[in-house]
């Protein structure tokens, strides 16, 4: 089984910002595999269950904000009997130009609080991740307001082309395998 998990921020007022592209890309998996989130009685996160190819498959979108994924997802992993290696995080990066894609078999946080997070509760950074470029932001403006801001005209018209690219790089990692997904989608 693989627990994908998309980082984001529960709410309505944090929906369309860069710092949610994560959710957005397991909305656009729900939708191709016909599953519905679920409140879990157990930790405070949205699931769906569902298979992608032969792989059975947990869709997670954390609600204890960012920050503090971690402590959502190392308990729901072990509740799961997944091991570290059967976790894919999807989250956004500052540091990829916008709608560029690195698909990763394991890795630090590259200064990703939401992803840390995750590292410290399960103890390493062996698991995969599909990091999705929002570009750098502009020096105007802190970290936390470009993140925690909504998509600008020119990335809403872009904006689902991302999030599609992004579902099938997920999809070839259950599918052929993170090698696989990291030549087709890491030379963009």
């Amino acid at each position: 089984m693989k627990v994908i998990v998309g980082l984001g921020n529960p709410g309505r007022d944090y929906e369309m910002t860069r710092h949610n592209i994560g959710f957005l890309v397991l909305d656009e998996l729900a939708v191709r595999l016909n599953l519905s989130f679920r409140r879990n009685w157990w930790f405070p996160v949205q699931t769906a269950k569902g298979m992608i190819g032969r792989e059975a498959v947990r869709l997670v979108k954390p609600q204890t904000f960012m920050n503090r994924s971690g402590r959502v997802v190392g308990p729901l992993l072990r509740r799961l009997g997944g091991q570290t290696g059967d976790l894919l995080v999807v989250f956004d990066d500052v540091a990829l130009g916008w709608g560029q894609l690195r698909v990763r078999a394991q890795g630090s946080a590259g200064g990703h609080n939401g992803v840390q997070s995750v590292i410290d509760a399960l103890g390493d950074g062996a698991f995969g991740r599909i990091r999705i470029g929002i570009g750098p932001k502009p020096d105007s403006l802190p970290l936390s307001d470009y993140v925690l801001g909504p998509f600008t005209d020119a990335e809403r018209q872009s904006l689902k082309d991302v999030v599609r690219r992004a579902a099938d790089a997920v999809e070839m990692v259950c599918t052929a395998g993170v090698e696989q997904a990291m030549n087709c989608f890491n030379r963009v």
